[in-house]
This record gives structure tokens, sequence and C-alpha cells, in this order.
């Protein structure tokens, strides 16, 4: 694979750990394989799936379902601000809490 073929994907489990939505990249892995992770509504249990912009994720999290649209695969894992700009948050709003009075 060439250099520039390499920039347009990146393992799913490490997208994960770039983006942040978990602390280390073993527990990305542990996430996906234990098929937690949709990608484009398919359900995946590869670690090694590739992920490219475009891509939507779907995220079985504790207590939360998050959805991404991936808009770039990131160098490294920097700031959270920097993580950000990683992907799109499509995730459905929490159902509301009833106000007290």
């Amino acid at each position: 694979m060439s250099q520039a073929g390499s920039q347009d994907r990146l393992r799913i489990d490490k997208w994960l750990w770039h983006a942040r939505v978990v602390k280390t990249r073993s527990l990305a892995a542990k996430l996906v394989a234990d098929g937690h992770v949709r990608l484009n509504g398919t359900r995946t249990d590869s670690p090694a799936k590739a992920v490219k912009a475009g891509d939507v994720l779907t995220i079985a999290l504790e207590r939360t379902v998050r959805v991404y649209r991936v808009l770039a695969l990131g160098d490294r894992r920097g700031p959270a601000s920097e993580a950000q700009t990683l992907y799109e948050d499509l995730s459905p709003e929490p159902p509301g809490r009833l106000a007290v009075t």
C-alpha cells in the first residue's frame, strides 16, 4: 500500500482512541471485539476494520449510544479540542427529564 493510500483509512480501534471515545486503545479494541460498534449500520467485531472519512459509527457505551460521522482520521491522540474535529456528532438527543416545580 502506498503512503498516500495509508492516509485515507485508519483502524477503527485507533480512530476511536484518537477521537477520545475511550481512554486507551486496548479499551477501543475490546469495545469493537465485544460487538458494541457498528460501521455504516453493520456490526463489526474486528478492531482492525478500516474507517474512512464519511463513515458513520454507532457506538454502544455504558449508558448511552453515540453516533459519529467520521470527518477526519487524525495523526495522533491530541487534546479534546483536536479530537472533536475528527467527527460530527449525530447522536439522538437524550430523553428530557421531568421538570420539577
